[in-house]
């Protein structure tokens, strides 16, 4: 009798257990993502200075899903997304990503972080731009001096306000001699500017990720017109069924996170003396820069 009692207490508890672990792999199953797979378009600016790199194993660990990062322009960035062909997108081209909402292509549009832009080129400084206080009046130096000068030429955030400098200094670049476009990232560019020992637009953060290997210098920054605004925008589900709203969702909130603008804060610190980006979530663009 005592034996059959242990019998039935031991095939008891086994059974318990079997229903414990069945509860545990059903919890954990409805904790994994339906869809993991999440493809992220972004500027190359936030593959080049490394940022990524420390931000999408922290999300894939925290959330199971699986992110492939696709580090092309801002203006890439949209247009694939406005094909469908992107999930979420994290760009730096304001104008372009006000028509990308308006037209219906995104949703959710949040304000991440920033840094800015700076005119960099030889030490030399052949077109003496170092001495100028507003970007376009460094254009018009470099345009008068005809003076190398790179562009990306790849219609990205960094492209479009080299392009809206050159208007306001109320010149046409393109054809010129002295203008040429690599239709390239930026990193890529400034490597080429760093060869040919020429001027190029480019943000902070991916400069100073590359500074020592290029022999550039910083020869105008602090315009106003300069400031560089990040933002993560999820593709709208409404036009395009397919897309994985839920990741898509899922990284944008973690974007805006305390944890991940703890991160931004202090990324670049420890490695280059100061930040690549400023965080800013839950913050005002027209606040930025004061």
């Amino acid at each position: 009798m005592e034996r059959l009692t242990r019998l039935t207490w031991t095939f008891f508890s086994i059974f318990a257990l079997l229903i414990l672990c069945g509860v545990s792999t059903v919890d954990a199953a409805k904790a994994q993502p339906k869809q993991k797979n999440i493809i992220m378009a972004t500027t190359t600016s936030t593959q080049d200075t490394g940022l990524l790199d420390v931000l999408i194993p922290i999300f894939e660990k925290k959330t199971g899903y699986f992110v492939k990062t696709i580090a092309v322009g801002s203006g890439q960035a949209m247009t694939m997304g406005s094909k469908g062909e992107a999930d979420v997108l994290l760009v730096h081209s304001q104008a372009a990503e006000k028509k990308f909402i308006a037209d219906g292509n995104g949703v959710n549009r949040r304000l991440v972080m920033h840094n800015d832009f700076i005119i960099v080129g030889p030490p030399s400084d052949p077109a003496t731009i170092r001495q100028s206080k507003k970007a376009a009046d460094g254009f018009k130096k470099i345009s008068l001096s005809k003076t190398l000068f790179l562009s990306r030429g790849d219609n990205s955030g960094t492209n479009a306000k080299e392009k809206e400098i050159w208007k306001a200094a109320g010149i046409q670049p393109e054809g010129q001699k002295w203008y040429q476009q690599t239709g390239l990232g930026m990193g890529q560019t400034l490597a080429v500017a760093a060869e040919k020992k020429g001027y190029t637009l480019a943000d902070r953060g991916t400069y100073l990720a590359m500074k020592k290997n290029l022999g550039l210098d910083i020869l105008l920054e602090g315009d106003a017109v300069l400031l560089n605004i990040y933002h993560v925008i999820e593709v709208n589900p409404a036009k395009w069924p397919k897309v994985n709203a839920a990741g898509a969702k899922a990284f944008a909130d973690f974007m805006v996170s305390k944890q991940v603008q703890g991160i931004i804060k202090t990324f670049g610190i420890k490695k280059f003396g100061s930040p690549l980006f400023f965080p800013d979530a839950e913050k005002k663009v027209e606040d930025l820069g004061k």
